[in-house]
């Protein structure tokens, strides 16, 4: 039987990780991407070379780029930017089947606890570029969905890369949510379908250019996960 000692001693353990988090990245002086992607995303492959791309991109107009931390989408994404002497930022998950943090990130932490680890995400970007990824990354895309749906989330872009991957997706939303009225036609602003890292900037950078001088855009008012 499970000692209900414990439960008093896990609140510990998850206040102490935020408490970490807040610590560790509250000194982050820039805007910053989160860029969500597969793990398995193999060096050299188009994906892989798209999201060093991008983070070399972003890089280049001032912000940092946030990741995982771990390999595939997520080392190519810190490796474009710390290449370019950009923030390279690493938010890990302890897993048995993953090696640490890449090598390419200058600040980081990891997590124990998923949930932690996206308020990391959240609380901390000004933008989220998607790429093709499992069921890790649809985790994290529909978290920053949803938060920019029922408002507890200030309407950051959203972009996901790679059309024909998430196209399937889309007409699941479109034909079988949408149809059996499980979200609103609006939901689909929330987000932008592109094709390259350069589209990915570009709609992420219209944006930003657009909303940088109005309040809380840089995330001073982001208390409401």
């Amino acid at each position: 039987m499970k000692n209900k000692a414990d439960d008093a001693w896990q609140i510990l353990r998850i206040q102490g990780e935020f408490t970490k988090g807040f610590d560790t990245f509250n000194n982050i002086d820039v805007p910053c991407v989160s860029v969500f992607g597969s793990a398995r995303t193999k060096v050299g492959s188009k994906w892989y070379n798209e999201a060093i791309e991008f983070a070399r991109s972003m890089a280049a107009e001032g912000f940092g780029i946030i990741t995982g931390g771990g390999p595939g989408t997520m080392e190519a994404a810190n490796k474009g930017a710390i290449n370019f002497t950009g923030r390279s930022i690493g938010i890990g998950i302890e897993l048995p089947f993953e090696s640490g943090m890449n090598n390419h990130i200058e600040m980081g932490m990891e997590c124990r606890y998923f949930f932690t680890r996206k308020v990391m995400f959240l609380k901390y970007s000004q933008a989220f570029a998607v790429f093709p990824g499992g069921l890790g990354t649809l985790d994290e895309l529909f978290e920053a969905i949803t938060l920019a749906q029922c408002g507890h989330n200030v309407k950051y872009p959203i972009v996901l890369i790679g059309r024909e991957y998430w196209s399937g997706l889309i007409e699941w939303l479109r034909n079988t949510v949408l149809e059996s009225e499980k979200m609103s036609a609006a939901d689909f602003d929330l987000f932008r379908i592109v094709d390259s890292a350069s589209e990915a900037k570009e709609k992420i950078m219209e944006f930003h250019n657009k909303e940088m001088t109005k309040p809380g855009y840089l995330g001073s008012d982001k208390t409401n996960f």
